[in-house]
């Protein structure tokens, strides 16, 4: 059967597995469709918050981004594992025990302000739409490129999945949905892995075969290294960026791993505060799986890319390249004339994606109207490589559609969770906590469902026009997120003299500042000028890692304000030092 026929039928089987589990578990309260009835074990809490959590941008696009980046793409690896540790031992056993619904509710009363709430609603808002347009423009790759459909198109048939098993089960029916995708998505990107290590190394198990020796006796490594720097890169094992850049960023996506509010709310759903230890630990585990994988199929994507491509006539040119052409998301410009692909160190595009005519080449290549003057004639999205890897290695069919299944599940699942977050932050935290206090439950479950619908045709909106690379967006999210939610929590379970002037502050500086270095500085829309040059960054630190300067500040601000205004009430600090005691402790503290 073809790749198109296999992607239908293995879509079509797992969609129906997600709207059965829906239907099944249906939410009929507002703790069932924002916390599950806090009744999930850590079992399927850990895959769920697992499937939560590795998205799109984990799936789709971080492997892609270590396959061009090399040693330099470490960072994502070591930010969001390092940052589920984080969360795992100093946030989610203390938000379970103060057990409320979302992370702006904890603020809220945290912090005895409604105006401290409104900050953090706002700034949940800002993190999770910055997040899902990362995960809809996944879902349009996958859909335009496997199911033979407009990119737009598939961001609708996306959307109306989403819509369905959040519309109809909360978080209880995203919980369960997420389980099953959790298995999906692992098995799809396991398989190909698997093979391809095998037919490079001889060797199946893709950590140990990226190590391992290739047909010749060369070490895999020691070959990309040599491919690289022959087409004029830098060697792929070592890093371009500076010390203090790698840690700022991977500073950011850990804190900003740990202040995600759709992961932290996650640890609402179990029975137990020692339930949340548990689920956070097998989610490390259920992660590890994939991040230690996808470096592997970083190196077997990139070295095929170049062996499959580089100098080669257009011809020759395997099936797969003509496929993925027809996306837009690759593109060959012959500037010299002789019909092979240069694929070589430098910008083949003058921008950041090809602009196709409407004429076709005279080898039946399309044409690209913005290609620029450097001597590299091919453009790659990064976001194209996992995707298209098991095509490039000549697996089955029935593979690069199961991969095509996985990226779909990857993306839906964190979609999902994004969406319940927007639409809790708007039903529970402003209409039900501030606006209508007396609306009746019934009333809070419309209004939780009326904005999940809106929240799906914005981030649709966002899907259909791409801010950029998947994780590039992605990491972005978690600088937000570090910059604002992060220091208001651990501040707020860890510092009894915390405020809300403190805190109120500290949230509103965080977040603007960093809003306004990642527009200045990667889209250039402030003052309507082009994005500033790297040369131009403060203290050499990207706009990805800049959440660690943000959070920083805000931490700074925070502790000044709360020292230079009233103390907290009594109540509010007796309720800090309640959640930082372990269960059974004061009675062994009376002995």
């Amino acid at each position: 059967m073809s790749v198109q026929t296999w992607t239908w039928i293995l879509v079509g089987i797992t969609f129906a597995l997600y709207f059965g589990i829906a239907i099944w578990a249906r939410a009929g309260s507002t703790k069932e469709f924002y916390v599950a009835g806090g009744g999930v074990s850590p079992l399927a809490n850990g895959m769920a918050t697992a499937a939560d959590w590795m998205s799109a941008a984990s799936f789709i696009s971080m492997a892609g981004l270590i396959s061009f980046m090399g040693y330099d793409g470490s960072v994502f690896l070591m930010g969001w594992t390092g940052g589920y540790v984080l969360l795992a031992l100093l946030l989610a056993p203390y938000l379970r025990k103060f057990g409320k619904f979302t992370v702006p509710d904890f603020i809220g009363d945290r912090y005895y302000s409604n105006t401290a709430r409104t900050v953090a609603v706002i700034c949940a808002l800002i993190v999770s739409f910055t997040y899902v347009a990362g995960q809809m423009r996944g879902v349009g790759i996958v859909f335009s490129q496997f199911l033979q459909v407009d990119i737009n198109v598939g961001v609708i048939i996306g959307m109306t999945v989403v819509l369905i098993f959040a519309f109809l089960g909360g978080m209880k029916g995203i919980t369960y949905t997420q389980v099953a995708q959790y298995c999906v998505l692992i098995f799809a990107f396991m398989v190909p892995a698997f093979f391809i290590s095998m037919q490079m190394t001889g060797n199946i198990i893709p950590q140990i075969g990226m190590g391992g020796k290739v047909e010749g006796g060369a070490f895999l490594l020691d070959k990309l290294d040599t491919l690289h720097t022959q087409l004029g890169f830098n060697e792929y094992t070592s890093g371009t960026k500076s010390t203090w850049d790698v840690f700022a960023i991977t500073l950011a996506l850990m804190v900003g791993t740990a202040g995600l509010p759709h992961v932290i709310v996650r640890f609402f759903t179990v029975p137990k505060v020692k339930d949340a230890r548990k689920s956070a630990g097998l989610a490390l585990l259920f992660i590890a799986i994939l991040y230690t994988t996808a470096p592997a199929i970083a190196v077997f994507s990139r070295t095929n890319l170049i062996e499959t491509v580089s100098n080669k006539d257009y011809q020759e040119i395997p099936a797969w390249f003509k496929n993925w052409e027809d996306t837009g998301l690759i593109a060959w410009a012959d500037k010299n004339g002789d019909g092979k692909i240069q694929y070589v160190a430098g910008s083949a595009l003058d921008g950041k994606k090809p602009e196709f005519t409407e004429a076709r080449g005279v080898n039946g290549e399309r044409l690209i109207s913005n290609a620029s003057t450097a001597t590299n004639e091919l453009y790659v999205d990064r976001d194209i490589m996992v995707l298209a890897n098991p095509e490039i290695a000549k697996l089955p069919n029935w593979v690069i559609a199961l991969v095509a299944a996985g990226g779909l599940a990857a993306a839906l699942s964190t979609a999902a969770g994004l969406l319940l977050v927007i639409s809790t932050s708007i039903s529970h935290d402003l209409i039900k906590k501030q606006l209508k206090p007396t609306i009746s439950e019934k009333g809070e479950l419309l209004a939780a469902r009326i904005s999940i619908f809106v929240a799906i045709i914005i981030a649709g909106l966002f899907g259909i026009y791409p801010p950029g690379f998947v994780a590039a967006v992605v990491a972005l999210a978690f600088g937000l997120a570090a910059a604002s939610f992060f220091p208001a929590i651990i501040l707020g379970i860890f510092d009894k003299r915390m405020n809300k002037e403190g805190a109120i502050a500290g949230m509103i500086v965080g977040i603007v500042l960093m809003l306004c270095y990642m527009i200045r500085y990667k889209t250039g829309l402030i003052w309507v000028l082009d994005p500033l040059p790297k040369s131009e960054w403060w203290f050499g630190t990207s706009p990805e890692g800049f959440g660690t300067i943000a959070m920083i500040v805000n931490v700074v601000v925070s502790v000044v304000v709360s020292r230079c205004t009233a103390a907290p009430p009594e109540e509010v600090q007796e309720l800090v030092e309640n959640i930082r005691i372990p269960s059974g402790a004061g009675e062994a503290s009376n002995h």
